[in-house]
């Protein structure tokens, strides 16, 4: 074969696979579709347009977008805001908008790269119809007029949880988690009988029921005979100490009708979910001991203490057993 035709042949070839290239390359570039129309002068996109425009778009309670879609710091996600709040997106959590005193307390608590993270719900309307709430990833933000906007997490958030939430024995949160040094840990205030919860790592040393891990609530009331009562719960087995601070009268007074004095210490706080009958029995007649051996010592403190300590892990013994003075003396309520 002439050479010169190999050469032209290997031109032609050439050519061929280039123009092949070219269009490859510029069908590649071209936009998969054409980019959105600015809304109020902003680009708004993908599926946080689709939800801006499900909530009645500009007319909507968002009304204009006052930035283009932008990424989040930590680079997890999108965003838009308009006039009413913004929307954030990601592509596990969807996108959801976010507003008024949910999201002023969001933002207060580091927006998405606090611990809350992103919303995983748009803002709902709570079942009692007295306020609001939104989901996100750390935790959920509860609202009503009367208490503001605060979040409720971990294990302060399962105990809420487990008394029926906003609607049960503790109402809404008052307060945000704060460090509380008496149970080396956090607490937060509702607004139902002057409630708090609280969560310790554990006290440690002879803390029976706090040595490791513990959650617990507390009220204060104004009733005759008890001033204040503390539940705590261990974590790590399900054992609870009740904690009765009985009032001056309380002291002098409470062994006269015990029935009395049970319904007084219960007055501030739910009665523990999970106690068996057996364990109430056993709490009853320890409370039973407690008052009725509150003797004052000369000091102006009472022997049995400045609380009346009922705990669960205490087998049921027989009223002889609880009261009788010669058992007493040996037991001093607190019997194994």
């Amino acid at each position: 074969m002439n050479t010169r035709n190999i050469a032209g042949r290997c031109l032609k070839t050439a050519a061929l696979a280039c123009a092949v290239a070219l269009t490859v390359l510029t069908v590649q570039a071209a936009p998969a579709s054409a980019a959105e129309d600015p809304i109020c002068g902003y680009q708004v996109g993908g599926d946080i347009l689709a939800k801006y425009q499900s909530m009645g778009g500009q007319s909507g309670p968002l009304g204009c977008p006052t930035s283009d879609e932008l990424a989040t710091p930590n680079g997890r996600g999108r965003y838009n805001t308009f006039d009413g709040g913004s929307i954030y997106w990601t592509a596990a959590t969807g996108a959801h908008p976010v507003w008024g005193a949910i999201r002023d307390k969001w933002a207060a608590l580091g927006w998405e790269t606090g611990t809350l993270g992103f919303p995983v719900s748009d803002e709902l309307a709570n079942p009692d119809g007295q306020g609001k709430r939104q989901q996100f990833e750390g935790g959920t933000v509860y609202w009503s007029a009367p208490t503001g906007a605060h979040p409720v997490w971990g294990k302060i958030g399962e105990l809420w949880g487990q008394y029926g939430w906003e609607r049960g024995e503790f109402g809404y949160p008052t307060s945000d988690e704060y460090p509380d040094p008496d149970v080396k840990g956090v607490r937060q205030n509702f607004s139902a009988r002057h409630i708090s919860l609280f969560w310790s790592p554990g006290m440690g040393g002879t803390n029976g029921t706090c040595i490791g891990e513990c959650v617990g609530y507390q009220g204060t009331t104004d009733v005759p005979w008890v001033k204040q009562t503390k539940v705590w719960k261990a974590l790590r087995n399900g054992d609870i100490d009740v904690m009765v601070y009985p009032t001056a009268k309380g002291f002098d007074d409470a062994d006269t009708n015990c029935n009395t004095l049970w319904d007084q210490a219960w007055a501030a706080v739910p009665y523990p979910k999970g106690l068996t009958d057996t364990q109430g029995s056993s709490m009853y007649k320890q409370l039973a001991c407690h008052s009725r051996y509150a003797y004052e010592w000369p000091n102006g403190s009472h022997v049995t203490g400045d609380s009346w300590d009922l705990e669960s892990w205490r087998p049921d013994v027989s009223w002889d057993y609880a009261l009788n003075p010669l058992s007493v003396v040996f037991h001093q309520c607190n019997w194994t």
